[in-house]
């Protein structure tokens, strides 16, 4: 019985990517350097799944920042700004492209699909060249070959390539990208064929846009796709891999008549109805590769469970041809448990990282083989009955309190115009008010310093001492560069999501369990695994500390209860919204004691909204009255005074507009520069927007410092569609991520810009 991954996690159980990115990016190493991290990292990985005896083995899921990227360079399709020449794509060519550099901006970056990672989107027009200028995916099956492991090199197929991109600048919106098909099926031929001659017997096209609703000219697409590249493919064995929903009836039915198509992947996870589709009408002869491994949550497999469900499709696919898989690619789960020394053992044996996974694949291929590891089998079953009857798992009160929410909607007394004069007369900001989103740059001495107290290097007093003064420092240069609403840096934080896990019941953390979330920048998702309260104020002792040091409104910082949850490996015990809604009561305490402390200006970050959205329009509208009013409990009970932001990144807000003006904020900062202002179209379009709105003006995901007449002419374009009484002025983002050396100049120009506008505005009065 054979057992096959979908994909791995490349940054490696302790992020030696990261690092060696971080070195190269900064001149510290060579590029041979990163080049032999990156190669003990794969085989590393590839000799993992042998030893543990996985049969399709994937190769070509590692990448040096993005899957899509590697293919955007595979098809050569690079945009004209990069001044790119032709040949092989080197690093400084790609990087560029994903980053930026000193003279042009980085592509569009936006999440891929409902995950917290990233992707770069590809730019492509009329005009757009193709040419086979990346040699990656041979060289990486070579690579294992040589190690004595054939791999299933994977390949983002060429339909889903073309969906997930956007017309370039200066291309019609309505240009379809599918027509650049015939121009890019060429480039995969070529592939295919060095490939092929390399010894290659599988190749596993990733297509997981067949999961989203999709119109007949797109499902067409495929087909003639695939018949394109049927003779191409002769001779190889050719898995199209589908993940993280149900496939729709007509999708399915596309993918089960593809020419040439020997095996497909589905989703079992999240595709409980797909489970439907193939018991009622799977294809003879094909191979059915069964994704009943979570691939995106870190809970240890329902072992039992997960066989019975195995056997119920042995009889329609056949035992010779049903293949063991994980739901999706293993990236969006944790690397390595053996890396956690610190998680309570009861805890710890609810949980299986990607090498776990692994392992749970192949006992589960084992056990339908006829070789059942009952040892294993008999652990798994008594760690999930711990979990199960576990005191720490349930607060009854909590229970009550959340249930009691869902029939009653929470919404502040008074409309959001009549709230901000009432805000107004009490902050008295002046037209075009600046601000910046919360974080300021986390030094290494800020580093040193956490990672001290928290190993009781340094004493409690020590540590609010040093925080303190970082605090006064954020405060004093934001007040010199004549910033109106200010933040307090967050210098105490670590992470948005783990700080808060931190002061809340119910969450687990982990030492490594990092997650790529773009690029080598990586996240470490808390685990919620029980019902979720606050013992505690979380925040505002520094928020008032901050307050204390200047006249200016300073802003309280929190992340929402939709991010906390997007952004943490859930619990699967209980449906979502029910844990959304235990976390929103315990913002909504901690948003009660800012405004009793005194703070004016209270921001509940809801970054990670738009990326919880599913993947199918039929349970958009569930899911987004949830979310919506999880935010809306958290602030339903302050007074008009006090003005409640919140902020929002990287998604395409343009098809839930309806919902971000439900969730009646009095001001919303937006990601908006990296996507072309698509964001400022909505407004273009019609829709009426009465609340304070933030489209950023300058990307901070990369180092490039814009130009004072840059970002003027940035406020202008927002001012040809939002009123000048309700915009507000702010970078796009959190700016931890960055050198103060970017941030000052950058923050200067931004107010320089403001300044400018403010005296042109007075002038045409």
């Amino acid at each position: 019985m054979a057992s096959h991954i979908v994909g791995y996690p490349r940054m490696g159980p302790k992020r030696e990517l990261k690092f060696a990115l971080e070195s190269f990016w900064d001149g510290k190493s060579s590029a041979e350097d990163l080049e032999k991290v990156a190669t003990d990292l794969r085989s590393s990985i590839w000799k993992q799944m042998a030893e543990a005896g996985i049969k399709y083995i994937p190769s070509n899921t590692f990448s040096y920042y993005d899957q899509v990227l590697d293919t955007t360079a595979m098809l050569g399709a690079v945009p004209e700004r990069y001044s790119w020449t032709g040949g092989e794509i080197g690093l400084s060519t790609y990087f560029s492209m994903a980053r930026g550099n000193a003279t042009v901006p980085a592509m569009e970056m936006t999440k891929w699909f409902d995950t917290n990672y990233h992707f770069i989107v590809p730019e492509l027009g009329p005009t757009s060249k193709f040419s086979y200028a990346s040699h990656k995916a041979v060289s990486e099956y070579k690579e294992a070959k040589a190690l004595g492991i054939d791999t299933v090199p994977v390949l983002v197929g060429p339909v889903s390539y073309l969906l997930l991109s956007k017309p370039a600048k200066g291309v019609e919106k309505s240009f379809s990208l599918l027509s650049l098909l015939g121009s890019i099926l060429p480039i995969y031929k070529e592939v295919v064929a060095e490939l092929k001659a390399a010894g290659a017997s599988w190749i596993q096209f990733d297509e997981p846009t067949l999961v989203k609703d999709l119109d007949a000219h797109e499902l067409a697409a495929f087909s003639s796709a695939y018949a394109e590249l049927e003779s191409a493919l002769s001779g190889l064995n050719v898995l199209i891999e589908t993940y993280f929903a149900d496939i729709p009836a007509e999708s399915y039915k596309t993918l089960t008549s593809l020419s040439g198509v020997t095996a497909y992947g589905f989703d079992i996870i999240r595709g409980a109805k797909t489970l439907d589709l193939i018991r009622s009408s799977f294809p003879a002869g094909k191979y059915l590769f069964a994704g009943v491994v979570d691939g995106r949550n870190i809970w240890a497999d329902d072992l039992a469970a997960s066989l019975s469900t195995l056997q119920s499709l042995e009889s329609v696919a056949g035992k010779d041809k049903l293949v063991v898989s994980t739901s999706c690619s293993l990236m969006h789960t944790a690397v390595d448990l053996v890396n956690e020394t610190k998680l309570d053992d009861e805890i710890k044996s609810w949980l299986a990282f990607a090498a776990q996974k692994v392992v749970e694949v192949n006992v589960l291929a084992k056990a339908l083989a006829g070789q059942k590891d009952e040892v294993y089998f008999a652990a798994n079953a008594a760690a999930l009955a711990s979990r199960k009857s576990s005191p720490r798992v349930t607060n009854e009160e909590v229970h009550k309190a959340a249930t009691a929410l869902k029939g009653s909607d929470h919404r502040r007394a008074t409309n959001v115009s009549a709230r901000l004069d009432a805000q107004q007369k009490k902050l008295n900001l002046p037209v075009l008010p600046t601000t910046t989103i919360g974080s300021f740059p986390q030094t290494v001495e800020l580093r040193r310093v956490r990672r001290e107290y928290k190993a009781k290097k340094i004493s409690e007093e020590e540590y609010i001492s040093a925080i303190k003064e970082e605090i006064n420092k954020v405060v004093k240069i934001q007040e010199e560069l004549d910033i109106d609403v200010l933040v307090h840096g967050e210098p105490e934080r670590n992470d948005m999501v783990e700080y808060f896990g931190e002061q809340l019941s119910g969450f687990a953390f982990t030492a490594n369990g990092w997650v790529q979330s773009y690029g080598s920048r990586c996240v470490k998702p808390p685990i919620i695994y029980g019902d979720v309260s606050r013992p505690n104020p979380m925040t505002v002792f520094w928020s008032k500390t901050a307050q204390s040091m200047t006249s200016r409104p300073m802003k309280g910082m929190l992340t929402g209860p939709v991010t906390i949850l997007n952004w943490s490996f859930v619990r699967n015990d209980q449906p979502r919204f029910e844990t959304c809604y235990q976390i929103a009561l315990a913002i909504k305490k901690e948003v009660e004691d800012l405004e009793a402390a005194g703070i004016q200006v209270i921001q509940i970050d809801e970054a990670a909204l738009r990326e919880g959205l599913p993947l199918r329009k039929s349970e958009h509208a569930f899911y987004l009255d949830w979310a919506v009013h999880s935010f809306r409990i958290t602030n339903c009970g302050v007074q008009d005074t006090t003005q409640i932001h919140t902020h929002m990144c990287y998604s395409n807000f343009n098809d839930i507009i309806h919902s971000i003006i439900d969730m009646d904020a009095d001001v919303i900062t937006i990601e908006n520069s990296r996507s072309d202002e698509k964001l400022l179209s909505v407004f273009r379009e019609g829709v009426k927007y009465g609340a304070g709105i933030g489209p950023g003006v300058y990307d901070i995901h990369s180092p490039r410092i814009p130009s004072t007449e840059e970002i003027a002419d940035r406020i202008n374009k927002m001012l040809a569609v939002l009123d000048t009484n309700v915009l507000w002025v702010n970078p796009d983002c959190g700016l931890k991520t960055r050198k103060y050396t970017e941030v000052k100049p950058a923050l200067t120009n931004m107010v320089s810009a403001t300044k400018l506008i403010r005296t042109q505005l007075a002038s045409a009065k």
